[in-house]
């Protein structure tokens, strides 16, 4: 679940991240059954809040991080932002800034960052199904007449919600999926299952619980298609609608798995706030259904509903503040954009025409260490695949314009590829080696998450 945070620029905060823990290797996980409680039965769940943290995003939430301290990502592959968790945080310039809140951790038990650090996504590693069978994603219209009550919508909506628990070389991430056909086809958010070298799947009722296999997943959207084999069974598809017929004030429901394990199967409802609400995340410009519906910590990749029983949306994200009171700001991908990018994804493994440049570049008053170079971007990295890497540019390179325009922060440079595809050009003004040079450099065709 990605998390915006308001900001209170006028106070001074830190930063802090920790990590530990092992996990099975990919196939050997222990079967945990998690039925959905019964209503009578009262959780208390407890957690310990570190101190706010200005970054730029993180894990967080039911996320459990492995190993020592990676520090924050703030990453450029243009065309592809990772970074993978239930719960993520991001920063929106001006407004939002975000903490991480990890689980039972002693007191005192943080790591000073001292800057945000650049670098790949991590590699999704999760053995891929096979492509092209020809299942698409369908879409039914609004019925006439009254809705259902909200009792018959869970009852028919929650044989459908599943859990998905990611495991990856840097921790645990656990999130909800929705069954869209008997065959095991199952769609979560992509940044859920990023990162990850194995991703199981379990009915809530614990009846059944699955290895599953990476169809395709896609960044710029948060969407990502999961493949089980249901071993004889069929499962339980939920009845998908069309977002294009919502409309502000319509009642919708959030089912999910509210901080993952703890709450699974929840259920919260609200209306539609807005429509086609532009967010802009580290430069990918997405239109969201803005509902007041509750949406938590592990609530990613699960239905939002409306009052007829049919998923509308895909909920990713919330808005949050650790400084003022913000309440029913919840955000789900529309079903007329999962079906576009779900029929492809099942079809090719990909979304087709995401123009990369294929760097990693942050700040250079962050990342340069030449106390001359100018304002610009740092390039960190610069893939070898790419037409970047044969036109000359390096780690160390300072990008101070594009197209003519200064790009001061990662967002600019988002903002000339916009509209872009591959093989169009780009041209680059760089400092390199004490003297400015001009590249003109070609985009690329983004690589498939296991590449």
């Amino acid at each position: 679940m990605y998390s915006y945070f308001y900001d209170r620029p006028d106070l001074d905060r830190g930063s802090e991240e920790t990590g530990l823990a092992a996990y099975p290797a990919a196939g050997e996980g222990v079967v945990r059954r998690r039925p959905v409680p019964p209503p009578d039965r009262v959780y208390t769940v407890r957690r310990r809040l570190p101190p706010p943290r200005p970054v730029r995003r993180t894990g967080a939430g039911r996320r459990i991080r492995a190993g020592i301290s990676l520090g924050l990502f703030v990453l450029l592959i243009l065309g592809g932002i990772g970074g993978a968790v239930v719960l993520r945080y991001w920063d929106v310039p001006g407004s939002v800034s975000q903490w991480e809140r990890p689980e039972d951790r002693p007191e005192g038990d943080w790591e000073k960052e001292e800057r945000p650090a650049a670098s790949r996504p991590p590699k999704t590693t999760v053995e891929r199904a096979p492509l092209g069978d020809g299942t698409v994603l369908l879409l039914t219209g609004r019925p006439e007449g009254e809705g259902l009550p909200p009792q018959k919508i869970y009852a028919d909506v929650l044989p459908s919600i599943v859990s998905v628990e990611a495991m990856g070389d840097d921790g645990i991430s656990q999130g909800t999926g929705v069954v869209f056909t008997r065959s095991g086809y199952i769609l979560t958010n992509h940044h859920v299952i990023e990162g990850a070298r194995w991703v199981s799947v379990e009915e809530l009722d614990g009846s059944g619980w699955y290895n599953a296999k990476l169809v395709g997943s896609d960044q710029p959207t948060d969407l990502a298609v999961l493949k089980v084999e249901a071993k004889g069974r069929e499962l339980t598809p939920a009845v998908f609608g069309d977002s294009e017929e919502l409309q502000i004030g319509d009642a919708v429901f959030a089912i999910g798995n509210a901080l993952g394990e703890e709450l699974p199967g929840t259920m919260t409802d609200g209306i539609i706030s807005y429509l086609n609400r532009p967010v802009e995340i580290d430069g990918y410009q997405m239109e969201l259904i803005q509902t007041s519906a509750a949406i938590n910590p592990g609530n990613s990749g699960g239905a939002l509903v409306n009052q007829y029983g049919q998923v509308v949306g895909v909920t990713s994200l919330k808005m949050w503040s650790i400084w003022e009171p913000i309440e029913g700001l919840g955000f789900a991908i529309p079903t007329s954009t999962v079906k576009d990018v779900v029929d492809e994804l099942i079809a090719a493994g990909r979304v087709a025409g995401r123009a990369m440049l294929g760097i990693t570049a942050g700040p250079s008053e962050y990342y340069s260490d030449d106390p001359g170079a100018p304002a610009g971007l740092c390039v960190v990295t610069v893939d070898e695949r790419s037409d970047a890497y044969k036109k000359g540019l390096r780690a160390g390179d300072i990008i101070v314009s594009v197209n003519g325009r200064p790009t001061p922060e990662i967002s600019a440079l988002e903002a000339e590829k916009e509209g872009l595809e591959p093989g169009d050009t780009l041209s680059l003004r760089v400092w390199q080696s004490g003297t400015y040079v001009t590249l003109e450099v070609e985009l690329i065709e983004q690589y498939e998450p296991t590449e």
